[in-house]
């Protein structure tokens, strides 16, 4: 078909509001209330775009501006409290992103979806923060004492918290903030003090001595999760711990016992020596006692079976107070337990000459001290893992300390059966065995916390020894045991581990313990998202003591999010600077790109790569989306008015073009819902990048742009063909709405509504429904067969080395039943193949005669020959060398096919319509490896 002047002129008219937007250029547009700026300016869109959304209250599922069906099931996400004294990182951005685009996915499903957002108070970060500020001024916390110094903490955290909460908005949250919690506000004050009651009450929160982790930096103890093993190259030193004479009561100077320790500095504290029974060098020794070098404290020689023969001498010291291995011994064999360090990590009272000495100075000057004694026989290198806090990296120490402790048993009984049942499900599965092993091997939780910032320990104690436990904010009456008066009860000084108010979180913030409204309503929960390496932290506790406190699982999923590494699999830090600031990636890129890199190809629990290189790619398909959006805007043809409302695709009217975009649209659809309904939002998000851009952009609207500029169409079907491109748009930027909210929003208002269209805003908008009409198969078969050969043809003249905007001769042979199609599409063709003339022959046999001098062609079931102006022998050997990598992978293809056919596992147990379908797949194989053969022949 020759391109007339007349339809030239046309089709620059019908694409001049971007005629490149299946390329990426910017283009100008139409004018009024739809257009859209030359640019997409992310500084110029978000800001505004937010504020409309709180204008509108579409936030909270109660407001004006919810469309929510209050009959539907409520979505909920429990946001996982930042710290109020931080300032936004990357992985707050990761989680936010992906809770937010579960929120907004359910929101345009019309479900009341709540995502509460809350701020924690975050003790020992917010402390060892708070400190350094006061160091500055010359102050402590000690010379403050404790009722000014959390008046400080309160100034401090009114200044900090509108920090992060701002932050959260430049990523897009959809966050009721009429919900806002703090975990150190009154309502969770108040669940705090009712839960340890309850606890207290059953038996299951107790106080006791027991060795405890304690970090001599923040001077607090620290959970088990909180201690870092940390891989080191110490020292093992062997050391004599000389025999008692029991004739004399002295030690023997030429008789001892040698043992091995890698902290000499503990020996103050030892308590007995340890064999094992069944190691025949020690059997002698058994029973008799040995002198403890500086204290001169005798000992007993005893034999337990827990001391490993291989380690060291085979004989170790035991120090009950400072070792966790000793504790359990200790107890086992009722030795006394001696504490030697004190708070600082410095020698106590019972050190005798080094008492005052840092524990590392102590430990060099008793080593000196064993050397000139000539009691210290062999220093080797040891490799070892050293227990550090998480918070302040320092080495911890274990310590006998009087804490309150929660039962743990029970609750982790009742937390496995929810996950084994099926109650609550783990995202991604492979860390439900993990889960397993911790919660089966879980000891008592340590709750106590030697900090002033916190939620203090609702106990008090009376001079005789009796405790009273109260939820009551101003304490207890009278001690409920004797009866003395408030007056001379004291309440505890600790605090209670950060932990423990956040395992409340799901409930509290919702008003627990009061039976509220929205705690009828939203809990439990839907989903808590968190990072992987705090499910023992958090998930752990959530899940204990929602179920005891409250009688149901608090989430039926946990998704658990990865962690951000640079583009080379590092862990991203500030000192090896290759960490990304994600507010000035937004100030760079904008917030949408930001949030498409993050989730673009992630997966529950795996770790993701970010860069550079992936954030330009995302802040490219936000461009490429906007222009394609100005094109479609801008080819309105001039017979529809501009205040038109939207119309459905009239599919009478459309060409095959248009029903393949409808169909690619609904088919996006499908694959989009599965996506989402499996937590796969990487998936979801290639899926759209892939469906609009090499899609829609590359092929939709190329086909488009033909039809609205064919004149020689009706003026009816030029307007199918555009209100085909506005409803597919539409679907498009209601399925990428959840994770590029504000491009999206934008772009939604300035569309052509249907009459029908009650939503004032994309974010309230209904969710696309996956239109059975929509998807034409055939029509869509015929059309992905016709955009095979353009593809076909564009690569052939590319490895011909052939000017890509020259035209050249084609002849093609088209079977008859996509003889319809290919009429109806010749003009695209003709352009995206750069075809002319573009001629159709009856059969193969001009085809197959014509291919020497020309461009051997096939796909699938069209086979063609281009024609170089003149082909050389160069030019010759590369089309032959298509043919043959063609025909081999092809080839590869069949032996595979054929290789399943063969397996009788597959045959006998896959559904009949599959093992049919992979014989005419294969059979479609042999035939397209027998006419590669055929033509390189």
């Amino acid at each position: 078909m020759a391109e007339t002047a007349k339809t030239r002129k046309a089709a620059a008219g019908a694409a001049r509001a971007g005629d490149s937007a299946g390329a990426g250029d910017s283009a100008g547009g139409s004018t009024g209330e739809t257009e859209l700026a030359r640019a997409y300016r992310p500084g110029e869109v978000e800001h505004a775009v937010y504020q409309a959304w709180l204008d509108a209250d579409v936030f909270n599922p109660d407001g004006k501006g919810s469309r929510a069906d209050r009959t539907k099931q409520p979505f909920v996400i429990i946001q996982p409290p930042p710290n109020v004294t931080g300032s936004l990182h990357l992985g707050h951005a990761q989680r936010s992103t992906v809770e937010d685009v579960m929120t907004r996915h359910a929101r345009m499903q019309g479900r009341p979806a709540l995502f509460l957002p809350g701020l924690d108070h975050a003790s020992i970060a917010a402390q060892y923060v708070l400190d350094k500020i006061l160091a500055k001024d010359g102050e402590t916390r000690q010379t403050l004492g404790r009722e000014k110094y959390l008046e400080r903490m309160w100034e401090f955290v009114r200044t900090t918290r509108e920090t992060i909460l701002s932050q959260q908005r430049r990523v897009g949250a959809s966050l009721d903030m009429s919900r806002l919690r703090f975990t150190m506000d009154e309502v969770s004050a108040r669940a705090v003090r009712e839960a340890f009651l309850r606890l207290h009450r059953e038996g299951l929160a107790y106080r006791t001595e027991a060795l405890i982790h304690w970090c001599p930096g923040c001077r607090t103890s620290v959970s088990d999760l909180e201690v870092i093993p940390k891989e080191t190259t110490g020292s093992l030193w062997t050391m004599r711990y000389h025999l008692i004479d029991e004739a004399s009561g002295k030690p023997d100077p030429t008789a001892w016992i040698a043992v091995a320790t890698t902290r000499p500095e503990t020996l103050l504290g030892d308590t007995a020596v340890a064999v094992n029974p069944d190691d025949p060098r020690y059997t002698a020794l058994i029973g008799r006692r040995a002198m403890i070098p500086f204290v001169d404290r005798p000992v007993p020689i005893i034999s337990d079976p827990v001391v490993d023969r291989a380690f060291g001498t085979g004989a170790v010291k035991i120090t009950p107070a400072h070792d966790q291995d000793d504790y359990e011994t200790g107890k086992r064999h009722g030795l006394p337990m001696i504490t030697v360090l004190d708070d600082s990590a410095q020698i106590n009272e019972n050190g005798a000459e080094f008492a005052g000495l840092d524990r590392y100075e102590a430990r060099r000057r008793i080593v000196e001290a064993l050397q000139a004694r000539g009691d210290l026989e062999s220093v080797k290198p040891h490799e070892m893992l050293i227990g550090h806090c998480q918070r302040s990296d320092d080495i911890v120490e274990p310590r006998l300390k009087t804490q309150w402790f929660i039962r743990t048993a029970p609750l982790a009984a009742a937390a496995l059966e929810a996950t084994r049942s099926g109650r609550t499900q783990i995202l991604p599965e492979r860390f439900v065995k993990v889960w397993e092993h911790w919660m089966t091997e879980m000891r008592d939780w340590n709750v106590s916390r030697q900090l002033w910032w916190g939620h203090r320990i609702p106990a008090w104690y009376c001079p005789d020894g009796h405790t009273t436990v109260t939820a009551d904010p101003a304490g207890p009456p009278a001690c409920e045991v004797c009866a003395r008066p408030a007056s001379e009860l004291r309440q505890d000084e600790d605090i209670f581990d950060t932990w423990f108010s956040s395992g409340l979180w799901p409930f509290s913030t919702l008003g627990w313990p009061e039976q509220t409204p929205d705690l009828e309503r939203f809990y439990p929960g839907s989903v808590m998202e968190t990072a992987y390496d705090i499910i023992f932290f958090w998930v752990a506790r959530m899940m204990m003591l929602g179920i005891h406190l409250t009688g149901e699982a608090p989430f039926h999923t946990v998704y658990l999010s990865g962690l951000i590494r640079d583009p080379y699999g590092q862990k991203m830090s500030k000192t090896k600077g290759n960490s990304v600031d994600p507010l000035e990636t937004i100030d760079d890129v904008g917030a949408d790109a930001l949030r498409f890199a993050l989730v673009n190809g992630t997966a529950p629990g795996n770790d993701s790569r970010l860069g550079a290189e992936k954030l330009e790619n995302s802040r490219n398909f936000a461009n490429k989306l906007w222009n394609v959006a100005r094109f479609v805007l801008g080819a309105r043809p001039a017979s529809i008015p501009g205040d038109a409302p939207r119309e459905r695709p009239n599919r009478r009217l459309a060409g095959p073009g248009d029903l393949w975009i409808l169909s690619r649209a609904a088919a996006t659809v499908s694959a989009v819902d599965t996506a989402m309904a499996q937590y796969a939002f990487g998936d979801a998000s290639q899926i759209l990048y892939e469906a609009i851009w090499n899609e829609f952009c590359d092929w939709g609207v190329e086909l488009a742009k033909v039809r609205l500029a064919d004149e020689s169409l009706s003026e009816a079907a030029r307007e199918a063909t555009w209100w085909t491109l506005l409803d597919a748009l539409d679907t498009y930027l209601r399925l990428l709405h959840p994770i590029m909210p504000f491009i999206t929003e934008e772009i939604w208002r300035k569309l052509p509504r249907p009459h029908d269209e009650l939503a004032p805003l994309l974010i309230v908008a209904d969710w696309p429904t996956a239109n059975a009409e929509a998807a034409g198969v055939a029509a869509e078969a015929e059309v992905a067969a016709l955009l095979d050969l353009v593809r076909a043809v564009r690569n052939a003249r590319s490895e011909a080395r052939i000017e890509p905007a020259a035209w050249l001769p084609v002849d093609v042979y088209v079977p008859e039943p996509l003889g319809a199609s290919f009429e109806s599409l010749r003009p695209a063709i003709e352009r995206l193949a750069r075809a002319r003339p573009l001629t159709r022959e009856p059969d193969l046999d001009p085809i197959r005669r014509g291919v020497e001098g020309g461009l051997s062609i096939i796909a699938g079931e069209i086979e063609a020959v281009v024609r170089p102006a003149a082909q050389d022998e160069a030019q010759e050997a590369r089309d032959r060398a298509r043919l043959e990598r063609e025909l081999a992978e092809a080839e590869g293809m069949l032996a595979a096919a054929r290789g399943r056919l063969a397996n009788d596992a597959f045959v006998s147990k896959a559904p009949p319509a599959v093992v049919e379908g992979a014989k005419t797949r294969a059979a479609e194989l042999e035939e397209l490896v027998g006419r590669l053969r055929q033509r390189l022949h």
